[in-house]
């Protein structure tokens, strides 16, 4: 049986190295998450000719809150996707 002695100056090379490693890995996720989080913070640009939110959902808003309006039963004919499935009569 052959019994193996480390030498005390390579075990401290090997926990040195190892220890190195693992700060220099908690850094990068850390400059990473730094990163990450001013990335976070800035305000998203607006590109000309974007669509912006609130006006499309204040049209959303007031094109289905029209007072007179009918309920249908094909939303995709309302909005001329689909054709209608019973047309209506031509006056005379």
């Amino acid at each position: 049986m052959k019994i193996v002695v480390r030498d005390s100056i390579q075990t401290m090379q090997r926990v040195k190295v190892g220890v190195i490693g693992l700060a220099s890995v908690l850094l990068l996720i850390g400059l990473a998450a730094t990163i990450f989080s001013i990335v976070s913070r800035e305000q998203p640009g607006v590109a000309a000719g974007a669509p912006k939110a609130d006006v499309a959902a204040n049209l959303t808003v007031s094109n289905s809150a029209a007072p007179n309006a009918a309920p249908t039963t094909e939303p995709l004919a309302e909005i001329g996707v689909a054709p209608a499935a019973s047309p209506t009569p031509a006056k005379p």
